[in-house]
């Protein structure tokens, strides 16, 4: 006879319990996810903090459950994956908390977080059968650059290495990237394998992709996990890179054993299939709801290249999304996102004016994706948030005229500032409008938390409204 171990038991019994849920319609698994600086801790944090301690018509007005006082208690429980990361809310906090406020420290892998959220209904089923009923919610955080790595699921190496080099033979890449391409020129695919160069030139092509995203704002950027390592950081496996032979060989070329193309496309054959599938078959392919954080203004104040680059990213994302209203059977064996919202962060960095501006803009960017999504009838929206609010709105006197401003402290040096930081296009702008037009969105710190008071925020109750308002009725 067999004996199963308490372990596996509590795993069994966890995925019973998950799946009982699931049929009840009673479990949502959310994920979040958003490019580099698009403030996803922020939102997790700030999300969680509205539940646990901002239950009331003043700090949530737009989230149904509250409003209608029907909203009863939030409470953290244990996480259903002890083997993937906690999101660390109570050090995001402290960091909110601290004097002067700081940032939480950003997204560096998957994380999730499990709430039980206690309400009375006020329709269906269970408003027959209970006063009460609990909603558990899991909230899964992983960075947007790993989204990046899906379109290489339906790629051999050599074609994804001739889409790398195009992109780094083209500005604004081409001149910081001429001094590695003339390095990986020198790799012919029949030489033996040479471990310590294969070696060299993927960390010297990691640091090129880091300076693309932090010096340029640039944000189409592959393989993602080189960014974003986490506990692969130095493994052999992250040990690949375009190669620039690519260009003259033929997509049907049988690699020669024990060469240097060979080892290229072995590394890159296991990335796509353990850590890219993995990651799609664990976690992705498993989410409920999405939302997805966008910071269109450093984009704004970076320039045509980078945003650009960010239009082009947005897009590869979208393309990797698994659509579809979610049945009693796709929720317990095969679940798929069913309420997607798209997430302009930041509002509070410009004047309220110039909300609906950066809603349209967004819109733009998303067009085809919403498209898509509403054709299979799914429900689908835009909005303009912030989710930890880090100025004040008001106006200004400049030149005996009253203008719309906004002040807070700058997140580098906390001077107060006051300012108008420019308008938003509404609609995608062309090469004219970055001619003559001028931003300056400038980085705030946050807004110190005030004690047993939730976090300011922008939208966020709307934002909860849409992502969980139909599981809370």
């Amino acid at each position: 006879m067999k004996i199963t171990s308490g372990s596996a038991w509590q795993r069994i019994q966890q995925q019973g319990f998950d799946i009982l849920q699931r049929g009840l319609d009673r479990h949502v698994r959310l994920a979040v996810t958003g490019l580099s600086r698009s403030g996803k801790t922020a939102f997790i944090t700030s999300l969680v903090n509205q539940l646990l301690e901002g239950c009331d018509n003043q700090h949530l007005p737009f989230f149904d459950v509250v409003r209608q006082d029907r909203f009863l208690g939030c409470r953290r429980i244990s996480q259903p994956h002890p083997h993937i990361p906690s999101f660390r809310y109570d050090q995001a906090l402290q960091a909110l908390s601290s004097q002067p406020a700081q940032w939480p420290e950003p997204t560096r892998g998957l994380s999730e977080l499990r709430l039980a959220i206690r309400f009375r209904p006020e329709k269906g089923v269970t408003s027959w059968l209970t006063d009460t009923a609990t909603l558990f919610l899991d909230i899964v955080d992983y960075p947007g650059e790993w989204l990046l790595d899906l379109p290489m699921l339906n790629q051999q190496y050599l074609v994804w290495s001739r889409e790398q080099l195009q992109l780094l033979q083209s500005e604004p890449r081409a001149s910081k990237a001429a001094s590695w391409l003339q390095k990986a020129q020198q790799i012919k695919p029949d030489d033996p394998v040479n471990e310590d160069l294969l070696r060299d030139l993927a960390e010297e092509y990691t640091e090129l992709l880091h300076y693309f995203r932090e010096t340029l704002g640039l944000h189409l950027l592959q393989p993602g996990r080189f960014l974003l390592p986490g506990e692969m950081s130095g493994a052999p496996l992250l040990h690949f890179f375009p190669l620039p032979a690519a260009t003259q060989l033929e997509d049907s070329i049988s690699p020669v054993p024990g060469t240097q193309l060979e080892q290229l496309v072995k590394r890159f054959d296991a990335y796509r299939d353990h850590v890219v599938k993995g990651f799609y078959k664990e976690h992705f392919a498993q989410f409920d709801r999405q939302i997805v954080l966008a910071d269109c203004l450093q984009p704004l104040n970076a320039g045509p290249a980078s945003f650009r680059d960010l239009k082009r990213a947005i897009e590869l994302i979208l393309e990797s999304f698994n659509y579809g209203r979610s049945s009693l059977l796709n929720r317990l064996f095969a679940p798929k996102i069913d309420r997607l919202l798209f997430a302009a962060t930041k509002a509070d960095h410009i004047t309220p004016e110039q909300h609906s501006h950066l809603v349209a803009l967004l819109g733009q960017l998303v067009h085809g994706a919403k498209q898509h999504v509403r054709f299979d009838g799914i429900p689908c929206d835009t909005m303009a948030l912030a989710s930890i609010r880090a100025t004040t709105a008001g106006y200004c006197q400049h030149q005996g005229e009253s203008i719309p401003a906004i002040q807070g402290n700058k997140a580098d040096t906390g001077e107060a500032i006051t300012l108008f930081p420019g308008e938003v296009p509404n609609v995608l702008p062309n090469d004219e409008y970055w001619q003559d037009n001028h931003f300056e969105f400038v980085s705030f710190a946050p807004q110190a938390k005030q004690p047993d008071q939730p976090l300011a925020h922008i939208r966020l109750d709307q934002a909860l409204a849409f992502l969980l308002g139909d599981k809370l009725q």
